[in-house]
C-alpha cells in the first residue's frame, strides 16, 4: 500500500492549481496515515473528479454524490486541515 499511498500523494498535491494542492493534498496529508485500502481507494476515486467539483464539495456548494457520502466525506468538508500561511 506504500506504493499507492506515494502516488496518491502526487496527485493530491499536483492538482493545478495552489487552491485545490492546499485543499486536497492537505486533506491527503492530515489523514492518509490511518487510511485502510477501502479509504485509500475511496480516495483514489475522488482524485479523478474535477477539481472544481471537488471543492465545491468540501465548501457546500454543491451537493456531494452519493458514491462519495462517507465519514471521509465529513472529515474532507470540515476543512480545518488547511494551514494559511500568515
Amino acid at each position: 500500500m506504500e506504493d499507492q499511498l506515494r502516488a496518491l500523494k502526487w496527485r493530491a498535491w499536483h492538482r493545478g492549481t495552489r487552491e485545490a494542492d492546499m485543499m486536497i493534498g492537505g486533506y491527503y496529508d492530515a489523514y492518509h496515515a490511518t487510511w485502510d485500502e477501502h479509504q485509500a481507494a475511496w480516495f483514489e476515486d475522488l482524485l479523478a473528479e474535477q477539481d472544481v467539483d471537488i471543492m465545491a464539495w468540501a465548501i457546500g456548494t454543491l451537493p456531494v454524490p452519493l458514491r462519495f457520502e462517507d465519514p471521509m466525506m465529513e472529515a474532507f468538508r470540515r476543512l480545518d486541515f488547511i494551514r494559511i500561511a500568515k
